[in-house]
């Protein structure tokens, strides 16, 4: 069974940072890959891809806690969004799509 569970989220002031955490159950963790995504108010949920998003963001792991980690440094009102932890699994020879309740970030200027 897929588990995952965000957390991290809340209100910060523009400038601030904040750390979000997938933790992901021992079957999940092993099995599949996680991803983080974020989905702005009005807007479709997009990738956030270590390839082409902005430097302020970092992404990371702690293998021992079973946890992939976005940390979100100079925050920006942009930044406002449900952030969303996916678990992406193979499946029967499917690739499968599990996502977390989300957390959400909002950012005040």
């Amino acid at each position: 069974e897929v588990q995952l569970v965000e957390s991290g989220g809340g209100s910060a002031q523009a400038g601030g940072s904040l750390k979000l955490s997938c933790v992901a159950n021992e079957y999940t963790y092993r099995v599949c890959g996680l991803e983080w995504y974020r989905q702005a108010p009005g807007q479709a949920r997009k990738l956030l891809s270590v390839d082409s998003m902005e430097a302020r963001f970092s992404i990371s792991h702690d293998d021992a806690k079973r946890t992939r980690i976005l940390q979100i440094n100079d925050l920006k009102t942009d930044d406002t969004a449900m952030y969303y932890c996916a678990a992406k699994c193979w499946e029967s020879g499917h690739l499968k799509t599990y996502w977390g309740q989300g957390t959400q970030v909002t950012v005040s200027s």
